[in-house]
């Protein structure tokens, strides 16, 4: 691997000070190439705080442009940036924040069509989408792409997130659950309502966020355990934190 500049030793200084992260953990953090897809309420503070970590390439899978409504919480963007393709808009936000990371913009919705060409050469995928078409697709993509899915979910006060490794076994040998394991099947049209019907609180998508990049980290430089067949809930009003733990379905007979 290459070594850390001068300017990147001083800009990771307390990474690498952590022994579970280190210089070697930082390296990792440069060479990894992680796919984010949505540059929105989820997707803005997952792409700052890699893109301050250090992640040397960021992809940033997104066809909208930013309007004055998402302002509330998709913190990437600014007034300055209204009718912006949301991709640009969070690029240069990035190259401002960190010019040592790398931004690839994909304008078109991530879908079962363009996930081999914009997931190709990535190490990670991140799903900060609001729809479950994106999230199965991204579930199915990762899975033949054998890389980590790192997937998350907010509505109104309410936010989960998990981490998809179904290509892999555990120490007892079975392979880890899949996302269908987790949500076998879409939740009939309309029952789920976007947050643009019912309402988020724009602070929530920062808290879920956050924790999707978090485990992002642990992924890539081997540090801590990640959310592998455990779905972390949160409830903003309460202050509460929930762990689920699933498995894979065993094969109907």
């Amino acid at each position: 691997m290459d070594t850390l500049s001068p300017d990147e030793i001083a800009r990771y200084k307390r990474h690498i000070l952590l022994p579970e992260v280190g210089g070697a953990g930082q390296q990792k953090l440069k060479h990894a190439r992680v796919l984010v897809i949505g540059a929105g309420g989820l997707g803005a503070p997952i792409l700052q705080y890699l893109a301050a970590a250090g992640i040397g390439t960021l992809g940033i899978a997104d066809d909208d442009r930013v309007s004055l409504s998402n302002l509330q919480r998709q913190v990437i963007h600014d007034t300055g940036t209204i009718g912006e393709l949301k991709s640009q808009s969070a690029a240069d936000a990035i190259a401002r924040l960190n010019p040592h990371v790398t931004t690839l913009r994909f304008e078109e919705r991530f879908s079962p069509e363009t996930a081999a060409m914009q997931l190709s050469g990535f190490h990670l995928l991140i799903d900060g989408s609001d729809n479950f078409d994106t999230r199965y697709a991204a579930a199915d993509a990762a899975e033949a792409a054998r890389i980590p899915l790192v997937t998350g979910a907010v509505g109104r006060f309410d936010g989960s997130l998990t981490v998809l490794k179904p290509y892999e076994s555990g120490p007892d040998g079975a392979l880890y659950p899949a996302y269908r394991d987790l949500f076998p099947e879409k939740p009939p049209e309309g029952l789920v309502p976007a947050c643009a019907e019912a309402g988020v609180i724009g602070a929530l998508t920062g808290v879920i966020g956050t924790l999707m990049a978090m485990e992002a980290i642990k992924l890539i430089t081997g540090a801590g355990e990640p959310l592998i067949g455990r779905l972390m809930l949160y409830d903003s009003l309460a202050g509460r934190f929930d762990m689920v733990k699933y498995r894979r379905r065993k094969p109907k007979a």
